[in-house]
């Protein structure tokens, strides 16, 4: 790879007109910690589901081929890293599967980093055949892959109520093929923490996140597009995932605290109140905050 290539991401996640989520949301963080972005949009919807009224398409595989061949076609598809997240279309989700030997036949270093947006919450938003394809499919491709607690469980099958249901759940998730495994969120005993483990390590990384009383749409998002940049860039996963979290609750703090000016809005209103402040946290993602500090978990 020349110099040039050595931060370049293709992103394939959803994109809306208005607002953040997707990749609205990686696209910009990624730029201003030195990625070039290519993106692929997943689906095109006018803003996200939060609010009343949703217009839009959901592309399919054939969408998604043409564009790559465009791309191969111009000796453009070499990257660093490749970047997918929420999908809605099983023949696009196949799709991904069969474009990840392809890109890496291109540059063997690449990096897959895989959010598989299932759900959240015990509730999930995409057609339940995209689950049995991320296991068997797209998971066992992916380098790094970075889900939440309610897709932990789907992925893995197992209910996580402790410390040692996570453990468990990532030893299954290394099983499937991921060398890392960037868990954004969990809640154990009302504490919220994020859980990183590498395959090759006796150790998981873990860190407190203090809450924040409101889920915002794409903090999901913007995590996997964060976590991928620190890793990159940092020479230790730990710290990279300090400045993810510092980031990225810097983000959600600013939201919150812009969102709490607005009580009385109307329902529409509201939907807006709560999207990210991405660009005015531009400094925070660039010179991340180092308030918040991860600790080693040995899981020996």
């Amino acid at each position: 790879m020349t110099s040039d290539d050595e931060r370049h991401v293709l992103s394939i996640q959803s994109h809306v007109v208005y607002g953040y989520c997707g990749n609205k949301c990686a696209t910009f963080p990624l730029q201003l910690l030195g990625f070039e972005v290519d993106v692929i949009n997943s689906v095109q919807f006018s803003n996200h589901t939060g609010y009343k009224v949703v217009k839009g398409e959901i592309l399919n595989d054939n969408h998604l081929g043409q564009l790559m061949e465009g791309l191969a076609g111009n000796d453009l598809d070499h990257y660093s890293h490749l970047l997918t997240g929420y999908v809605a279309s099983s023949s696009f989700l196949k799709k991904i599967s069969q474009l990840v030997p392809i890109l890496k036949e291109k540059n063997p270093n690449l990096i897959y980093v895989c959010d598989p947006v299932l759900g959240d919450n015990g509730k999930t938003y995409v057609p339940e055949e995209l689950i049995e394809i991320y296991k068997t499919e797209v998971i066992p491709l992916v380098d790094i892959v970075t889900p939440n607690q309610f897709e932990l469980e789907l992925l893995t099958n197992e209910n996580i109520e402790t410390t040692e249901d996570v453990k468990r759940a990532i030893e299954k998730l290394h099983g499937l093929g991921p060398k890392i495994v960037a868990i954004t969120s969990i809640e154990l005993n009302n504490k919220l923490q994020s859980f990183i483990s590498n395959k090759q390590d006796d150790m998981i990384i873990t860190m407190d996140i203090p809450k924040i009383p409101t889920n915002y749409t794409g903090s999901g998002d913007l995590f996997a597009a964060l976590f991928l940049a620190h890793s990159h860039i940092q020479q230790d996963l730990k710290t990279a995932l300090e400045k993810t979290i510092n980031s990225l609750h810097s983000v959600l703090l600013r939201t919150h605290e812009f969102r709490s000016k607005f009580a009385n809005a109307s329902s529409v209103q509201k939907a807006k109140t709560k999207e990210l402040r991405l660009i005015q946290s531009k400094a925070d993602i660039e010179n991340p905050p180092s308030k918040l500090k991860a600790q080693y978990l040995n899981v020996k």
